[in-house]
């Protein structure tokens, strides 16, 4: 019993020194991670490698079918005949008849091969076309892991720097009160003016556990994103955002996004798909051959022998099949006719597709030029009211600022150091829609 204690404690050890394992995580990383682990791009690579198995398949259809079979047949009763007795010399006479024997046995072997069918062509190309088309959609999962991820990311980003930001702002409140309560205790303070301090310090650390167990909420969703187990513990760089130039001159070319080279590929499936609806048109030519081996007798004649009354003989044939659809009520129009609509709408798809990417590329182009402009003006507003901060706490321990001037001031800097992180926030965001809008979401995975 305490070998099997120990064994499961150090068992239990185990899995906690794993759970507390600290993994630093670069947005790369996180990438690289997703791409290896997240449970949709895995499902891309399978259906690749399944493509692979449906060639294989329809292959199958344009050679030869070999098969075997065999059979063992009992006849309780015999059918009786009967036939004319001038066959056997006695005209005007009818003679009943018994054929056939008790038991017989049969083993076929049997061969097909399609000559000449056109669905079996098309259906060919049309594999080969699937497979590329898994391959297209393994690429857009991927852009769109990328993208989830990235965002993700950021959303962290940013509310590390608003924890940061609270965190000193707890320091310089925090010293501020301990001010406060010194002048307070010498009779040169209110109690008003240090509980005043006290209410802003609870305020200030309410506001850091709500910013802390977003960052706990948002990290769990970003493991979930790359397909981490819940329980690794994270630890981000700490890399200061810098805004790179965008060239919003050049527009992109829609035609090279993954989504509509997607669906264009989805359209020649869809015409492959018309072909082969109407290869139902086409005649079919087909070469049919057989061996048989049969054994008859009055009991069961595996393994009998004339001497037992069994008998063995073969028979074979070879067969040339050409059948030529003449009327097969209106099917055949029928399925060429919803091949055709399929083939409409995904047209219509790939227009409302080119659509949505010009007016996601606009939108990006727009928030960038806002973003940046707010960022420029938050930057130098967070800066005046640093200054001001600065100045009303110097004038309120000098007796020349109330402790309203000074909590204002502290409000005012926190909201413009706020501003300054989401306007960053937007402007990233905005960029990874810009990158996508150019279907270059892939050169994240090298910044």
């Amino acid at each position: 019993m305490k070998y099997q204690l120990s064994i499961l404690t150090v068992f239990l050890l185990v899995i906690n020194l794993q759970a507390q394992e600290v993994k630093k995580l670069t947005l790369q990383d996180a990438l690289v991670y997703a791409l290896e682990n997240k449970a949709d791009a895995k499902k891309a690579k399978l259906k690749v490698e399944n493509s692979e198995y449906q060639i294989q398949e329809v292959r199958s259809r344009a050679l030869p079918q070999i098969s075997a079979n065999g059979s063992l047949t009992y006849n309780p009763i015999l059918q009786t005949n009967v036939i004319d007795g001038g066959s056997f010399g006695q005209p005007g006479t009818t003679i009943q008849a018994v054929f056939g024997q008790k038991w017989n046995s049969v083993g076929t072997l049997s061969l097909t091969q399609a000559l000449f069918d056109q669905s079996v062509f098309t259906g060919l190309k049309a594999a080969k076309s699937t497979r590329e088309f898994y391959q297209i959609n393994e690429q857009l999962t991927e852009e769109q892991v990328i993208e989830a991820v990235a965002n993700n990311y950021y959303q962290i980003y940013v509310l590390r720097q608003k924890l940061t930001l609270l965190e000193n702002t707890f320091k310089t409140t925090e010293k501020a009160r301990d001010i406060v309560k010194g002048q307070f205790e010498n009779g040169l303070a209110k109690k008003i003016d240090l509980d005043r301090m006290n209410v802003r310090i609870t305020n200030v650390t309410t506001q850091k556990q709500q910013i802390e167990n977003l960052m706990q909420l948002q990290e769990n969703t970003l493991k979930f994103f790359i397909g981490m187990p819940i329980a690794t513990k994270l630890e981000f760089p700490n890399n200061d955002f810098k805004i790179r130039p965008v060239d919003l001159s050049a527009a992109p070319n829609p035609d090279s996004r993954t989504e509509i080279v997607l669906l264009k590929k989805q359209e020649e499936l869809l015409n492959y798909q018309k072909k082969a609806a109407l290869a139902g048109y086409y005649p079919t030519l087909s070469l049919a051959a057989n061996y048989n081996y049969i054994g008859q007798g009055p009991e069961m004649p595996w393994f009998k022998k004339p001497t037992d009354g069994v008998y063995w003989s073969d028979f074979s044939s070879v067969t040339l099949n050409l059948r030529i659809p003449i009327f097969t009520g209106f099917g055949t129009k029928a399925k060429v006719s919803q091949a055709d609509v399929e083939l409409r709408t995904i047209r219509e798809d790939i227009k409302d597709t080119q659509l949505a990417m010009d007016l996601d590329y606009k939108n990006a182009n727009t928030q960038i030029v806002n973003s940046t402009i707010t960022i420029t003006n938050q930057k130098e507003n967070m800066r005046l009211a640093e200054e001001i901060l600065k100045n009303t706490n110097n004038n309120y321990l000098q007796g020349l600022a109330s402790l309203t001037d000074l909590l204002d001031a502290e409000n005012a800097a926190t909201e413009a150091q706020n501003n300054y992180t989401s306007a960053i926030l937007d402007y990233i965001l905005a960029e990874i829609k810009l990158i996508k809008s150019k279907g270059e979401l892939k050169s994240l995975l090298n910044n």
